[in-house]
């Protein structure tokens, strides 16, 4: 039954069909259609993820192939993630399911829950669920590199190597060398806190999304799209829902007891830091009086 409802609204979609006429058709046989539940969302996903990971490795094989192993480990993110964009842009950004969706028989609506998402929001969702990770992953990389390298002292070696392959790290080079020393070392701070909090993020996500059951991903909360199904099919137990809930509450305190542990190790680094410094001090005393330094 519910295939050719998605049917349906995926052919609207691809046909390019007006905004009114984007409205979601009436379910077959008088059904309602209700919000899908976790269990849908988890399924659909692992669903997408094993495809996924199906067509990363055959094109990373290919460039391997093609181009040798310096290139394929040179290149390997950049093949992942055109990847995961022709994947997206096949399914969602065209108006069709992903190999996920139509495995658990849900379907993409937007805010309103009455219509599908237009082609402007799909491809802000794609752009969020996999350009936005990879460049915030290479950014840091980067940036922390680069700022490491600068601390170091090793701007030679680093400037004929992979740092200056494309523009991108040229300009955080150059914004780089405008900066102070203090600011670098805040900066490098900025960079150690965001790298080590994004994981958090994730997991507080998920753990949310195992108590209230509406957003899988982080890209769809962003861009407000959810998931319709046909009720009566199996997975909708209650006793399911209160699974993941209790799993949820399980994540979060968890994830409070590693955040308490990280701050904890945090002060604790910071006072040995500081009774280092307070003991160097004491052990090597400064001399204002140049006579002081005169021996008998």
């Amino acid at each position: 039954m519910l295939v050719a409802y998605v049917i349906l609204v995926t052919v609207r979609t691809a046909d390019g069909a007006r905004e009114r006429e984007r409205f979601l058709p009436p379910p077959p046989l008088g059904m309602p259609l209700a919000p899908a539940g976790p269990a849908h969302l988890v399924r659909c996903g692992q669903k997408d993820e094993l495809y996924r990971s199906g067509l990363r490795s055959g094109a990373g094989a290919a460039l391997h192939g093609l181009a040798g192993t310096k290139k394929w480990l040179e290149w390997r993110k950049e093949i992942e993630l055109l990847s995961d964009v022709a994947y997206f842009s096949l399914t969602t950004l065209s108006g069709y399911q992903t190999l996920g969706e139509e495995y658990v028989n849900i379907v993409q609506v937007d805010s309103s829950k009455k219509r599908i998402p237009s082609l402007l929001r799909r491809a802000i969702l794609i752009s969020l669920h996999t350009v936005l990770p990879y460049l915030l992953d290479k950014g840091l990389i980067h940036l922390e590199h680069e700022l490491q390298t600068e601390t170091s002292g090793s701007r030679t070696l680093q400037s004929n190597g992979l740092c200056s392959r494309t523009l991108v790290r040229s300009w955080v080079q150059k914004q780089v060398g405008r900066l102070t020393e203090q600011q670098k070392k805040t900066l490098l701070q900025t960079v150690y806190i965001l790298k080590q909090c994004i994981p958090l993020l994730r997991r507080l996500h998920l753990a949310v999304f195992y108590i209230n059951g509406l957003f899988y991903h982080i890209s769809k909360r962003i861009t407000g799209i959810s998931y319709l199904r046909v009720p009566g099919l199996p997975g909708d137990d209650q006793s399911i829902r209160s699974s993941y809930k209790l799993l949820g509450i399980v994540s979060l305190l968890h994830l409070v007891l590693t955040v308490s542990v990280q701050i904890y190790s945090f002060q604790q680094r910071q006072r040995a830091r500081q009774e280092w410094k307070l003991h160097r001090n004491l052990s090597y005393p400064k001399y204002d009086d140049p006579h002081l330094l005169k021996s008998d």
